[in-house]
């Protein structure tokens, strides 16, 4: 039985409770922490009998009883967290973003190399049926070299969304929608096409001038082979239309799944390659649906690694790519430049504190609330 401790019990964390229940047969949460402890004995109350409740993670640390961690704070706390742990020989599944920088992701793989754990970071969208056979699409070069992709994360929050006390601030929250609703969308990418080689971007606050960060941002991405990216990250759309586009030389395909293929007239015009689609049809139809989805198929993910020595689909390095990708865009947008993958030690955006001297405040954050009476979130 594999004995489970989750540090923060906000708006996510009933997200890993519920997986975990699934698995009762397997693990078991123990503990629970929050800094504001009614939250964290509502939850403990959610989710077992005899689940012990704690303000300070760090009571934890020496407990024989906690195999697992799941790190479910706000993303400035995330590499401290998950460090103190795997140094205290637990396993860790940190919420995304992995951290708040680049020289803190590199801090956290070097606790999980000295401890022999594991370090996994969420990204529950690649747990979902349609993005394992996208992926399987892709992989299979059915479609074609890949020569442009498309990623158009659209969110939509109100304005009160940024009154919780974390944030719409740099120093918390880390940055807005690109670091925070995009990051899904963006860690599909690059598990996708591999991480682009220069980022071009720009972002602004256009609706929500309690936050400090970005609602909205647009990049650019060139990729080795010579392909093209565009990204748009976003809480100012309505509907919140959510799509990934991969244009091959062969055909189109997308989440969610659309297939489109062509061939050329004599003329050089399109004419659709009904044989082309049928080959990719069958092959998506042929790709099994993964047993659970989201956050649940991560953690069976992590649970059957810990159990086996499997490795874990999303690693430490993988939730690093995701963030270097996020921190260029960061970088563009605010350098008014290109910049060039991948970023180094040197870079003024490796750092945290380097990283918080450079940011744009679009506005100062006026209004904090420490919770909302309701946490229900959409995902």
């Amino acid at each position: 039985m594999i004995r489970v401790a989750i540090i923060g019990t906000g708006a996510i964390a009933p997200a890993h409770g519920e997986a975990y229940r699934t698995f009762a047969q397997r693990c078991e949460i123990v503990a629970v922490c929050d800094i504001f402890p009614e939250k964290a004995r509502k939850f403990a109350e959610r989710f077992g009998t005899s689940i012990r409740v704690v303000e300070d993670y760090r009571m934890l640390l020496g407990d024989e009883d906690i195999d697992l961690v799941s790190v479910c704070t706000p993303p400035y706390t995330h590499a401290s967290i998950a460090i103190d742990f795997l140094l205290a020989g637990k396993h860790v599944l940190v919420e995304k973003p992995m951290a708040a920088s680049l020289e803190e992701c590199d801090e956290m793989l070097s606790a999980k190399e000295k401890s022999g754990r594991i370090l996994s970071v969420v990204a529950q969208n690649r747990f979902r049926t349609d993005m394992m056979k996208l992926k399987g699409v892709l992989d299979s070069g059915v479609a074609g070299e890949i020569v442009h992709a498309q990623v158009d994360s659209y969110w939509w929050r109100g304005h009160s969304y940024y009154d919780l006390w974390w944030r719409g601030t740099w120093e918390r929250e880390g940055g807005g929608c690109t670091l925070n609703h995009a990051v899904h969308h963006l860690d599909a990418l690059q598990w996708m096409m591999g991480m682009p080689t220069e980022v071009v971007a720009t972002m602004g606050n256009v609706s929500h001038d309690n936050a400090e960060v970005e609602d909205i941002s647009i990049a650019l991405l060139r990729f080795a082979n010579g392909a093209l990216g565009q990204a748009t990250s976003s809480v100012v759309h309505h509907g919140q239309e959510q799509q990934m586009i991969f244009q091959g030389k062969n055909a189109r395909v997308s989440v969610p799944w659309k297939l489109f293929a062509s061939t050329s007239k004599p003329n050089g015009f399109p004419e659709e390659d009904v044989a082309k689609e049928n080959e990719i049809n069958t092959l998506y139809e042929s790709l099994p649906e993964v047993p659970y989805e989201r956050h649940i198929g991560q953690i069976d993910n992590l649970l059957t690694a810990i159990e086996t020595g499997n490795p874990v689909l999303v690693d430490g390095a993988e939730g690093r790519n995701t963030l270097e990708l996020i921190t260029a865009i960061y970088k563009s947008a605010t350098t008014a430049r290109a910049v060039p993958l991948p970023l180094h030690s040197d870079d003024p955006f490796y750092r945290r504190e380097s990283m918080l001297s450079h940011s744009i405040h679009f506005y100062e954050k006026s209004t904090s609330v420490n919770e909302f009476s309701s946490n229900e979130i959409t995902s």
